[in-house]
């Protein structure tokens, strides 16, 4: 039987990474210690999840490690010869990372080299797959010639990632990331490297809003989910600046998965992937808002806040024509619109 390694489990692609591979014939090995309860408190626990996956997942086996530990990760890897690694353990706040710098970087990126290393030392010949993220371009998108309409910014339609999105040639320099940002940085930049000076096979998926209903959501990660829940429960939500218009691609947590199983099944060294919902799914904060109202029937409790998050996106939509020219098979099983009822059946009576 095939094994895999999934890292942060207990979290949204984590999760549905287990689900998906176990139904595929995987060993499930599955590394979560709940360190996003650290970073959001009850809202963002994961223990649920991890405790859905024990249940439901006959073959799937847990371990409380923290990937900063080298030792038990080592010895994680001397047992078993592992044939794919996803790893998806993160500190996933813009926020939150300017609180404990030397937390955030120790998590994103020391963590991710002591997965790599060990993945070198003891299974060379697996497949590696990172979740990184569109934070890795820092603010340049917000330096698009952008215009604003009714409900969103747009791009400029004469502009190159007018009909597509961003590409992976846009630029990670000179641009401000967040701590958050720069950590993910040096991690997927590791990713990449062990892939081309190793000659391993890696890839970097960097993720647009990743999404789903398994997500443990919170204020300061989740955008959707998190709206989501707001309104369902009558909880307050906060808008912070740009009228909420900006606009943010989101891809169910599925969809992602699905192409780290194409990538698994002819992998590639080193490669970089933007991956989001692109523009067959994508959608503005205010928008967002009409859309889920309707479908939950309840009225959002908003507040407006001037001040935008530092460093935060205005227009993000991934071009992910890259991927599907290497993987022509891969295709989107959701839309925005269905995304939105996967997430709000949660909350329906």
């Amino acid at each position: 039987m095939k094994k895999v390694l999934i890292t942060g489990s207990g979290g949204l692609i984590g999760s549905e990474s287990a689900k998906f591979f176990s139904d595929k014939g995987f060993l499930v090995f599955g590394i979560d210690n709940n360190l996003r309860k650290y970073f959001f408190g009850e809202e963002g626990d994961t223990s649920w999840n991890v405790k859905n996956l024990k249940k439901n997942i006959p073959n799937y086996i847990h371990f409380n490690i923290d990937i900063r530990d080298n030792q038990k990760i080592e010895e994680l890897f001397q047992n078993n010869k592992f044939d794919l690694i996803i790893h998806c353990a993160a500190q996933p706040s813009h926020d939150w990372a300017a609180k404990e710098p030397h937390t955030d970087f120790s998590v994103n990126a020391l963590g991710t080299l002591n997965i790599l290393e060990n993945f070198r030392k003891y299974c060379p010949e697996a497949v590696f797959i990172f979740t990184s993220t569109n934070k890795v371009y820092g603010d340049t998108p917000n330096y698009l010639p952008l215009i604003e309409l009714e409900t969103r910014y747009e791009v400029d339609k004469n502009h190159k990632y007018a009909e597509k999105g961003i590409d992976e040639s846009m630029s990670i320099d000179q641009s401000k990331h967040s701590i958050f940002g720069a950590s993910k940085i040096a991690a997927d930049v590791l990713v990449q490297e062990y892939g081309k000076y190793f000659d391993l096979k890696t890839a970097c998926f960097r993720g647009g809003c990743l999404t789903g209903p398994a997500h443990s959501a919170a204020e300061l990660h989740g955008f959707l989910a998190y709206l989501i829940k707001c309104i369902a429960t009558g909880k307050e939500y906060k808008i912070f600046g740009y009228k909420g218009k900006q606009v943010r691609d989101n891809i169910h947590s599925y969809d992602l998965v699905n192409a780290f199983y194409h990538f698994y099944q002819n992998p590639r060294s080193g490669e970089v992937y933007n991956m989001g919902g692109s523009r067959h799914s994508n959608i503005s904060m205010m928008e967002a808002i009409q859309k889920i109202e309707k479908i939950l029937n309840k009225k959002a409790n908003i507040i407006y806040l001037d001040a935008n998050r530092s460093g935060d996106h205005i227009w993000y939509i991934s071009d992910v024509s890259k991927f599907q020219k290497h993987y022509p098979k891969w295709k989107y099983k959701y839309d925005i619109d269905t995304i939105l009822q996967d997430i709000c059946s949660v909350f329906k009576e």
